[in-house]
């Protein structure tokens, strides 16, 4: 009798034991199980991605463009993507080409720019992929505070720098807290890096939702500026996986041959609905996140120490007392579904909630966060 073979534990790479499962997929599993929660934990929008969209996928689908496209994409959205880049900018190196999601394009930048030892500036709280993507390039995180108000204070930034620093990774509007950073914020980092020649990265991917003003990209004061970016959240397409990313042409070339050895390119149909995408008015979208947002915090701020929130469609909150992990527990008994803070912070003080669902569904999350909260 032949037995199994059994997998060694030494076939794991040991970067794969500094990664862990994000803590926002074990909700997602919880919430398969349970009858019909309130569902706050999901961190995409609500609306179906719109019909000309998806027309154009169709279109582009049985026109036959399925096969590969140029690794750094196709010629008429890059055209759109320059085009609007250049008329922004004005830089004469800055760069554009197309990635397999945002994600995609933050892989690309961290394991063209990090090698061994480098070290990564992160801002805590800070989206889940940040510090495993930078383990994963062989970076250290180095993580900056900012709480309570989640503003970017640059004294801290400029004290956690060393000579080992190669990445500030820099996002705005913020997911979890939803913070929008000024403009006064973004210019200091800006001319922080580019003083100490220390590469900066944008992510970009909730630019359309800034409710309370205007939204600045350090590129403004820095023309080093990598900037992810893409029409996962502005269209509802997170699962089309198409992103874009522009920066100095000599790292965005490394960044396209990292692609051409990885992802290959977008997904080809995908590219030509984002063509559409581009000229779609999704104002509707912003005024409606704007409404929830303000429903939201009227409801809650008398229950809950509330900062952040200005863009994007999260709110991260202090809990009223104990520890984000207990009062999630407690949540879930209550079907309410919602993230612990600790899976985007070295704190667990705090939990994150979605406002990117239907009325109701707030309004039942609402009921429940404030009896929790009394």
């Amino acid at each position: 009798m032949i037995e199994e073979p059994t997998m060694s534990v030494k076939w794991i790479a040991d970067r794969m034991h500094q990664i862990d499962a994000s803590g926002i997929r074990k909700v997602f599993d919880l919430a398969a199980n349970m009858t019909d929660p309130i569902n706050l934990s999901i961190g995409q929008p609500h609306f179906d991605t719109p019909e000309p969209i998806k027309a154009a996928l169709k279109q582009a689908v049985d026109g036959g463009y399925n096969a590969y496209s140029q690794t750094q994409g196709i010629k008429p959205l890059l055209e759109t993507l320059q085009s609007h880049v250049d008329q922004t900018y004005q830089h004469d190196d800055r760069k554009v080409f197309v990635t397999s999601g945002t994600s995609g394009g933050l892989m690309l930048a961290l394991c063209t720019l990090v090698g061994p030892g480098d070290e990564v500036i992160i801002f805590d709280p800070y989206f889940v992929m940040y510090k495993h993507l930078t383990r994963l390039a062989g970076g250290t995180p180095i993580l900056v505070d900012t709480y309570p108000d989640f503003r970017i204070n640059i004294d801290k930034v400029r004290d956690a720098m060393t000579d080992r620093t190669k990445v500030i990774l820099f996002n705005s509007p913020s997911n979890p807290t939803g913070h929008v950073a000024s403009a006064e914020e973004v210019q200091q980092l800006a001319e922080l890096a580019a003083e100490r020649d220390v590469a900066l990265i944008s992510d970009e991917i909730y630019r359309s939702f800034c409710y309370d003003g205007g939204f600045a990209s350090p590129t403004a004061w820095n023309n080093q500026t990598i900037v992810i970016d893409g029409f996962s959240k502005s269209h509802s397409m997170t699962g089309w996986r198409c992103g874009w990313c522009h920066g100095p042409a000599h790292v965005i070339q490394q960044m396209i041959k990292l692609q051409q050895f990885t992802f290959v390119c977008a997904p080809h149909p995908v590219q030509w609905a984002a063509l559409e995408a581009w000229k779609y008015d999704i104002s509707s979208f912003v005024s409606e996140y704007k409404q929830k947002r303000d429903f939201m915090v009227n409801a809650l701020k008398n229950d809950y120490e509330i900062h952040g929130g200005e863009g994007a469609f999260y709110l991260f909150l202090k809990v009223p007392q104990g520890s984000g992990t207990e009062f999630v527990k407690r949540a879930i008994e209550n079907n309410l579904l919602i993230i612990p803070g600790n899976v985007f912070s070295e704190q667990d003080t705090h939990f994150r909630i979605s406002y990117a669902a239907e009325e109701r569904t707030l309004q039942r999350g609402v009921e429940v966060l404030k009896r929790l909260a009394q």
